[in-house]
């Protein structure tokens, strides 16, 4: 097929899923066209040797990314967004006319950033018929401000248009297909596609000596909370639940964030020398540290939008055979009791998962092994990009057979 690709952003950006998504059809042997901006995040500003412009196409075999231009003002106020969005979908609109007009089916990845862009698109090629892969329903990413309520609004009724458009939306968590459903798609359109990993990266490996000492110290049990110290983790409830187990289990949080501080001084406060601080590491090195420890740690508080979220780093330790420790609700802890692969607690609750912790330091080694296995396993089934890939090709697929069968 000829699959057109919408996305806001696109590597060499952090854009994983759309990237590794358009790689793997292209090799599949389908063309494709990615319709994307010009790389700018996190900072807001175009990466360096880059230059925006009109008709910026690259091309590898089957694979063709056509560039347009969007305001990049490195602002992250309401409305230095709200014209970032905007001038991307005023751009995609225009280039889209006639880059994808003879398209067999459009992909389109909709976070909130590319709202108005599908929508316009969606009404521009009403013919072809579209696969939306929402990873997201809320604009929770906006900053606060006087306009966000307005502004919040306004992406929220661009996505329910593109819903009601759709000819099939992909979800990646189950909790999120009854918010879209409520939003105006129609539940027989709407299926669950689990986000991968970069499994280039991530995969089962052995723990070099240097991680080994650099994680480990006594024979203790470790835990390892890898990723962003923020607020969306809540991690105080980890030191809490660590400080109360000193002398059975350590720790280890790698990584960096808005929280860090505070955190660490909660440690300092509690006394905690059972729990470690690693700086950011580059995501190569991740693999070695997962196998050096123990478990690895999910962390999401205790928020409404956070129940249908599933971390990246869930499915990184799946794929690495990390067994795992979660304290979240909704998706994530499903997921891992559903696959055996580790333990779970109700989220925010220190007691709880000191008790966790405590559970996780008596399990002998070997049925740590088996949980990581089984981790692994419902990786490959369920999570993996070949398993993602087949089922966003299914959709594709399914939507063209679709129309075709309606003419």
């Amino acid at each position: 097929m000829r699959i057109g690709v919408l996305s806001y952003h696109f590597p060499p950006e952090p854009a994983f899923i759309p990237g590794s998504l358009a790689e793997e059809l292209a090799a599949r042997g389908h063309e494709v066209r990615v319709l994307t901006g010009f790389p700018d995040y996190p900072g807001g500003h175009v990466y360096p040797g880059w230059r925006q412009r009109w008709q910026h196409e690259t091309r590898s075999e089957r694979l063709t990314v056509r560039r347009v231009p969007r305001y990049a003002g490195g602002d992250a106020s309401v409305r230095a967004r709200m014209a970032s969005y905007l001038s991307f979908a005023g751009s995609a609109v225009l280039a889209g006319r006639r880059f994808l007009a003879d398209v067999d089916a459009l992909y389109v990845h909709q976070p909130p950033a590319t709202a108005f862009a599908a929508a316009g698109l969606l009404r521009l090629l009403g013919r072809v018929p579209t696969v939306l892969h929402v990873p997201d329903v809320c604009a929770r990413d906006e900053p606060g401000g006087a306009d966000a309520g307005g502004w919040t609004a306004r992406i929220s009724a661009a996505m329910a248009r593109t819903y009601r458009a759709a000819d099939a939306i992909a979800v990646a968590a189950p909790s999120l297909r009854a918010p879209v459903v409520a939003a105006g798609a129609d539940p027989a359109r709407v299926r669950v596609v689990l986000n991968w990993t970069d499994e280039r990266i991530f995969h089962p490996a052995r723990p070099s000596p240097a991680a080994q000492r650099l994680v480990r110290r006594d024979g203790r049990c470790v835990v390892m909370h890898a990723g962003t110290i923020g607020n969306r983790q809540g991690l105080e409830t980890a030191v809490r639940a660590a400080a109360a187990l000193d002398g059975t289990m350590d720790l280890i949080l790698v990584g960096s964030g808005a929280q860090e501080r505070r955190v660490r001084g909660l440690a300092a406060e509690l006394r905690a020398d059972n729990v470690r601080f690693v700086e950011r590491r580059s995501p190569l090195d991740m693999p070695d540290l997962y196998a050096a420890a123990d478990y690895q740690l999910v962390m999401l508080r205790d928020l409404p939008e956070l129940r249908g979220t599933v971390p990246g780093k869930l499915q990184a330790a799946f794929s690495c055979a990390a067994p795992v420790v979660a304290s979240a609700g909704g998706d994530t802890a499903e997921l891992v009791e559903r696959a055996r692969a580790g333990l779970s607690c109700p989220p925010e609750d220190w007691a709880a998962l000191a008790d966790r912790f405590w559970l996780a330091a008596t399990i002998p080694p070997p049925a740590r092994v088996d949980m990581g296995r089984r981790g692994r396993e419902a990786y490959l089934r369920e999570m993996s990009l070949t398993a993602g890939v087949d089922r966003i090709e299914g959709l594709l697929h399914e939507v063209v057979a679709a129309r075709s069968g309606a003419r």
